[in-house]
């Protein structure tokens, strides 16, 4: 394979200030300075892993980030994965989740993984995914 992961998503917001303070209590994630991007625009880097951002973008008149619709409805990006490093950190992951109202806890085993369904502030549902061979 050439590549080795993905770098960024980006997703449009209406509010990065409490969209970057849920993913830095729920992940440990570094919320980088907002810059602007263009006219009426903003985009605020959030670090949530080694070498993966989102790239979340404030757009004047925009509403997207206000569009709900049910899993498979929404779009070409339905929703994001994202991988624990480890049973630990898939635990911890999951006490805040569920600490912060974004999850009920349901774990999902899904064969050769485990995982818990969320919604962030702005709606976007995600997931976070943990291989087997990395449970006990």
């Amino acid at each position: 394979m050439l590549l080795d992961g993905v770098n960024h998503v980006a997703v449009v917001s209406h509010d990065v200030t409490r969209l970057g303070e849920f993913y830095a209590r729920v992940f440990d994630a570094e919320v980088g300075p907002t810059r602007e991007h263009g006219p009426g625009e903003t985009m605020t880097v959030i670090r949530i892993g080694p070498r993966t951002e989102l790239n979340v973008f404030v757009i004047d008149g925009n509403t997207e980030a206000y569009r709900q619709t049910p899993m498979w409805h929404r779009g070409r990006l339905d929703h994001l994965g994202l991988g624990a490093a480890s049973q630990e950190a898939f635990d911890t992951i999951r006490g805040r989740l569920v600490e912060s109202g974004a999850s009920d806890g349901t774990v999902n085993d899904f064969g050769p993984v485990l995982s818990i369904f969320f919604r962030d502030p702005d709606g976007l549902e995600g997931e976070v995914v943990l291989p087997k061979t990395d449970a006990p």
